[in-house]
């Protein structure tokens, strides 16, 4: 069917909008678009009668695709998927795998390839885009992968992997395009141990966003990192190797490069077919002409994201298909929203260098003024494109260093308020006064403007940036308005009169992490000298733990020792964890998980002569339950003789380094995760911090260790190690974030250092390192300036913070055993040193022991007779099975 090149207009069809009153929605196409209109519409409308069905040809769930580089750490699709909380709903369904074949306009109808029909009141084209492949020779040779999709990604680790077995040596690999995406596959490429040259055609890097300078800036900054780069060539045919797959790229200029690997990264264009084939507007360039409202050609289809033409142009990123989404909802709920053409900026992400833009980069606007600052040394360009009278702000060139961009962005178009010269300089001052309009965008990914943020701290209460977050949305896609965020939320606490109080409780008028500086500084060891020092009254429930984690980790005392144990909360008291029945619980450190068969001897005696229960944790250790308080120092006196030590399960501190087996026996590992997490363990065993920490240690991109779950994870690659931060498991869930890759064993354990001290130094009292590095101000980026560039030249200082807790470690349940004055807190009635608690009872289950309820017929008061008795059934069960 020809395609038609004419524009509708919204204002001359008729709108379908108002109430939904039970009207069926197709969405044909499930990425991020159609989850967005999905989520939109629940919230929006949580009690309409209406039904909805998107149809994707993707075997997944909708997920990031804006991240989709970071499958190469984690190696699985579930670490990109969205939020699946809108999928449970009853009025929603998805149906993934099966794309739509057709649209039947004259019906209402959609037919997938697979036969079902589904009827709809309301369809919204959403089928996004597709990677387009330059039509030369060669191009149907095996080796060849676009840089599009899960599947993609997928297929060509896969090749990677094989093609290095088959070979012998690191693969070769050729991307054509040095565009973002083309960028982000050449690191994609070295992340799989392969090497990479990026070719593109234009005489720069990143041509459509960068200007000359920029351009030439980031190939500076793209070969540092060890791929080579050719620009003022494109590929002209690809010709097989001895086996058939692609062997070379002959090039434009004549030259030619071997290679193993070739990946297209070459453009995109708009998925049309459904639409063309249904009789829908097509654009002269493709994609389903619409309007301001979103609508087509026909007033009951829409169409958003990718696939959607507006004024000629198919956007090709994120952010207008999110706002065409938003107001495709409006419509649908009587609004009258409608969608415009915005700059939305583009920034470089997951290749390991910065580079970001936004607005006329190219200074062709009439009378446009150029300022700019090179400092080639330390690889950083910085450009600002002006009106001719030097105000208005029409586009901005940032490589090597992004921290201008965020602020920036959200003023294009607007006056400056400041000195270009002065902004762009390397301290950036200039801009410190300068305030964003309420129209002003400031998250582009989801249209979020000052004005809302504004209204989510004065309106509706937050105080912090994860609350805004939560709150508006802004800043949870890419996240690089945080610091913009940040400013403006604490701009408009300080102009609200809203004062956010740090004090840590009433009795200390000072956050934990001043108070923990205070306390350094000044070489004070007791609770009555802090509070002397910097505090008022006799403390409470919240103060008292938290100075005793911070002279702890100070490395002040042991935890029974003087006003120390009078600090503690009940598991710190005893070193042990208390149980429901009031007994408690005994878990030895088993470094990485390791464990000698001597130690599991004496373990199971132990067990077996107390009557203890015996389970695996989930970091990889063996635990013991139902030991009385007094049954505690004989027990860890028979552990301690074998080589075991506190565990630290009860503390605020390091609990387990969970790892694999890595290399030394897997066939997939490529370095030794497990020497490695015992090192680690061994190294920050006993390090008080505001929260629990947890390691994970993965021998291979595999990830058995779900090291991307955890405060600190470490994944293997073929050049070292790569390092996460910032992930938990529990309540509110978080994913780990990369902040350096590619180290080697020393590097690494100095970055861990230096994160570890900086987050016991710095995090508010129980505050884990998620949501401490979300919500720390300039995000993950000003993390990693600290850390690894050592920004604040502080790096030293955190080195030799950790390096005084590892020489200054010692067992405290070793030093415990060594003291009788501690040994007598272990009784559990001071008048009667010799009594026990009569109130205790067990009954067998499963072979073992659990603590009796309330329900249960016979019980035990001791747990050995329990056991014997659980032992008796098993031998019984098990006879009568055979």
């Amino acid at each position: 069917m020809a395609s038609l090149s004419h524009s509708p207009s919204d204002a001359l069809v008729p709108a379908a909008g108002g109430p939904l009153d039970g009207d069926r929605i197709v969405v044909v196409g499930a990425g991020m678009t159609a989850h967005r209109l999905v989520a939109g519409l629940r919230s929006r409308d949580p009690e309409g009668g209406w039904s909805l069905t998107v149809i994707g040809d993707e075997p997944h769930e909708p997920y990031d695709r804006v991240h989709l580089s970071e499958w190469f750490d984690a190696r699985d699709a579930q670490a990109l998927a969205l939020d699946r909380g809108v999928w449970d709903d009853p009025r929603v369904t998805l149906v993934a795998g099966d794309a739509v074949a057709s649209l039947d306009r004259t019906a209402s109808v959609v037919t997938t390839r697979s036969g079902r029909q589904v009827h709809y009141d309301r369809a919204v084209l959403a089928t996004g885009s597709w990677a387009w492949t330059p039509r030369a020779e060669g191009t149907d040779l095996p080796g060849l992968f676009t840089y599009r999709t899960l599947d993609d990604v997928e297929r060509l680790a896969e090749w990677v992997r094989l093609r290095e077995r088959a070979l012998g040596r690191a693969v070769r690999g050729v991307v054509v395009g040095g565009g973002v995406l083309g960028l982000e596959a050449a690191a994609a490429l070295q992340r799989l141990g392969a090497e990479a040259t990026v070719v593109e055609f234009a005489d720069r890097l990143m041509s459509v966003q960068l200007d000359q300078g920029g351009g030439e800036m980031l190939r500076l900054l793209i070969e540092d990192l060890g791929v080579t780069v050719r620009t003022g060539a494109g590929a002209h045919r690809f010709l097989p190797a001895g086996d058939g797959s692609v062997g070379s790229v002959e090039l434009t200029d004549g030259s030619a490069l071997p290679t193993d690997v070739v990946v297209f990264s070459v453009g995109i264009r708009p998925r049309d077919r459904v639409a063309r084939e249904a009789g829908l507007a097509i654009g002269e360039r493709g994609g389903v002409v619409v309007g301001e409202a979103c609508q087509t050609s026909d007033p009951g289809v829409w169409a958003i994201g990718e696939c959607a033409s507006v004024d000629g142009v198919c956007a090709g990123l994120v952010a207008p298909g999110n706002d065409m989404a938003d107001v495709v909802v409006d419509r649908f709920l009587g609004g009258e929203r409608v969608h415009r053409r915005a700059d939305d900026g583009t920034k470089l992400k997951g290749v390991g260098v910065e580079a970001a833009s936004f607005g006329d980069v190219n200074a062709v606007s009439a009378g446009a003024l150029e300022v700019s600052f090179v400092d080639p040394i330390h690889r950083r360009f910085r450009k600002l494109v002006l009106s001719d009278d030097a105000t208005t702000l029409l586009g901005g060139v940032f490589v090597g260093d992004i921290e201008l961009y965020s602020a920036l962005r959200p003023l294009l178009g607007r006056p400056l308020g400041a000195d270009p010269a002065a902004v762009i300089a390397p301290d950036g001052e200039g801009l410190a006064d300068t305030e964003l309009p309420d129209e002003a965008v400031v998250c582009s990914c989801n249209n979020v403007d000052a004005g809302t943020v504004r209204s989510a701290v004065t309106e509706r209460g937050c105080r912090t940036i994860g609350q805004v977050k939560e709150c508006t949305t802004a800043g949870t896609v890419c996240g690089s308005c945080v610091p913009a965020l940040t400013k403006l939320l604490n701009a408009e606490l300080s102009r609200a009169g809203v004062t956010v109080s740090d004090a840590l409780c009433e009795h200390f008028a000072m956050s934990r992490a001043t108070l923990y500086r205070l306390v350094r500084e000044e070489g004070l060891r007791t609770f009555t000298e802090v509070v002397a020092a910097h505090g008022t009254g006799r403390g409470c429930a919240v103060c008292r733990p938290t100075v005793a984690s911070i002279l702890s980790t100070l490395r002040r005392g042991h935890v029974l020792e003087g006003e120390q144990a009078a600090l503690q909360d009940t598991n710190d008291h005893v070193m042990a964890n208390l149980q429901k029945n009031g007994t408690y619980s005994v878990i030895p450190r088993m470094p990485g998980g390791e464990v000698r068969a001597d130690q599991l001897l004496e373990f199971a005696k132990v067990a077996d002569d107390f009557g203890l229960y015996v389970r695996v944790t989930g970091g990889q250790r063996l635990a013991m339950f139902g030991a009385r308080l007094d049954q505690l120092p004989e027990i860890w006196r028979r552990l301690t003789a074998v080589g075991f030590e506190s565990g630290h399960a009860y503390g605020k501190s390091l609990r387990t380094v969970k790892t694999c087996v890595g290399r030394t026996w897997c066939r997939f590992g490529v370095q030794d995760s497990s020497a490695m997490a015992v090192r680690l363990e061994l190294r920050y065993r006993g390090l008080r911090s505001p929260h629990k920490i947890k390691f994970g240690v993965s021998g291979c991109a595999r990830e058995c260790a779900e090291a991307r779950g955890k405060d600190v994870g470490i994944i293997a690659t073929h050049k070292g190690w790569n390092l996460y931060v910032g992930g938990n498991g529990g309540a509110q869930p978080a994913h780990a974030q990369l902040l350096a890759e590619d180290l080697d064993d020393e590097t690494l354990v100095r970055y861990v250092d230096r994160f570890l001290m900086l987050y016991v130094q710095e995090a508010d009292r129980l505050q884990r390192t998620a949501p401490w590095v979300a919500e720390r101000a300039g995000g993950l980026d000003e993390l990693r300036r600290v850390v690894v560039e050592d920004s604040l030249g502080i790096a030293d200082q955190l080195e030799a913070a950790m390096a005084e807790h590892v020489r200054d470690y010692e067992d405290e349940w070793g030093a415990t055993l060594a003291d009788p004055a501690k040994l007598r807190k272990f009784t559990p009635f001071v008048n009667a040193p010799e009594a026990v608690d009569g109130d205790l009872a067990f009954v067998p289950e499963r072979g073992q022991v659990r603590p009796a309820d309330e329900g249960d017929a016979v019980a035990y008061p001791d747990p050995r007779v329990a056991r014997d008795v659980a032992l008796l059934a098993a031998r019984v069960e098990l006879e009568e099975a055979r």
